[in-house]
C-alpha cells in the first residue's frame, strides 16, 4: 500500500504485538538508562530495518506506528536514534517523519555494513553509551557478525527477529540435497557457520536398509531453541529468555522474537512483557 507515492507495509496482528513489546520495553528502557547519574549514560536507540516509520494494519486498515515512530515518542527522549533502511522510499519516508528531529540519523544502504561500519561503533561501553537494536529482518537478510559484535561490546540490547518461516521455505528442507547454494549461503551467513546443519537434520530412528541414512528434521521448537543457545554461549548475551513464536492469520508460526542482554533486570521486563502476549490468539 502506498500513499502519495510513499510504501507503508501492511502488517498483521502479531506484528502489532511485536510493535507493541519493543515500544513497552523501548519506554522503560529509556527510563532506566535515563535515570542512571553515577555514571551518566547517553542511550541510543537503532532500528536496522526500519521501514517507513508507518505501517498499515491488515485487520483495521488504519495507519500502524512503526518502531521508529514509536520510538521517537518515548519520554524520557533517547539521546540519539539512528534508523536504517534499503528501500529509498522508506528513507525519503522515514527523513520526512523526523525531519524537525537533531537526534535522528538515517541511512540508506545494507544495515549489516551500515550497522558495523557507523552506527555500533557509537555505542562503545567504553564511552558510557549503551544501545536498544532492532534487529527485524524482512527474511535472511542479516549477518551473524552484526549479532556477535552487539555481543561482544557488551552495550547493546536486542530484538531479533529469528525468520524460521523463510528458513523452511527455502532452506530447512526434509530432501536437502535440492537445495540451492545460494540459499545455504544465506542462512550460513545468518547462523554464522554450518552448525545449524547438525540442529536441523538428525538420524531417524527407522533408518533405511539402503541408501544413505534417512534423516529427520528437527522441529521448529528445537532449532529455535538452538539458536537461543547460540546467542547466549556464543555470541556471549548473557540472558536470553525464550521467543515469542509469530504467527500469520493461519496460526503457523513465521517467526520468533528473541530478546538478548548482558543485564538481568533486562531479562525481567522482557519476560514480564513478553508472558503477556505469549498466549494471545490472532485476532
Amino acid at each position: 500500500m502506498t500513499s502519495r507515492g510513499m510504501p507503508f507495509d501492511q502488517v498483521g496482528y502479531w506484528s502489532e504485538v511485536k510493535l507493541d513489546i519493543i515500544k513497552e520495553y523501548a519506554a522503560a528502557y529509556s527510563k532506566i538508562l535515563s535515570a542512571q547519574k553515577k555514571p551518566a549514560l547517553e542511550h541510543i536507540y537503532i532500528d536496522a530495518f526500519a521501514g517507513a516509520g508507518v505501517h498499515v494494519s491488515r485487520t483495521s486498515g488504519e495507519f500502524v506506528a512503526g518502531s521508529p515512530m514509536n520510538a521517537l515518542l518515548v519520554k524520557p527522549p533517547f539521546r540519539q536514534y539512528h534508523f536504517i533502511d534499503l528501500d529509498e522510499k522508506k528513507v525519503v519516508a522515514l527523513e520526512n517523519l523526523a525531519k524537525e528531529r537533531s537526534d535522528v540519523q538515517i541511512y540508506h544502504g545494507d544495515c549489516n555494513r551500515v550497522l558495523l561500519d557507523k552506527v555500533l561503533p557509537q555505542a562503545k561501553w567504553e564511552d558510557y553509551r549503551r544501545a536498544l537494536c532492532i534487529l527485524d529482518p524482512y527474511g535472511l537478510h542479516l549477518d551473524w557478525r552484526v549479532i556477535a559484535e552487539a555481543g561482544r561490546m557488551r552495550s547493546v540490547d536486542i530484538f531479533l527477529n529469528f525468520p524460521i518461516a523463510d528458513m523452511n521455505r527455502n532452506v530447512l528442507w526434509r530432501d536437502r540435497q535440492g537445495v540451492a547454494p545460494e540459499q545455504i549461503q544465506r542462512m550460513n551467513a545468518y547462523w554464522g557457520d554450518e552448525s545449524w546443519k547438525k540442529v536441523a537434520y538428525a538420524p531417524s530412528a527407522q533408518g533405511e536398509l539402503f541408501g544413505p541414512p534417512a534423516e529427520e528434521k528437527a522441529s521448529n521448537e528445537a532449532i529455535a531453541e538452538a539458536f537461543r543457545k547460540r546467542l547466549n554461549e556464543v555470541a556471549g548475551f548473557k540472558y536470553v529468555p525464550h521467543p515469542i513464536a509469530m504467527r500469520n492469520s493461519q496460526n503457523a508460526v513465521v517467526y520468533y522474537l528473541y530478546f538478548a542482554s548482558q543485564k538481568p533486570v533486562a531479562e525481567g521486563i522482557v519476560r514480564d512483557i513478553l508472558n503477556k502476549y505469549r498466549d494471545k490468539g490472532a485476532a
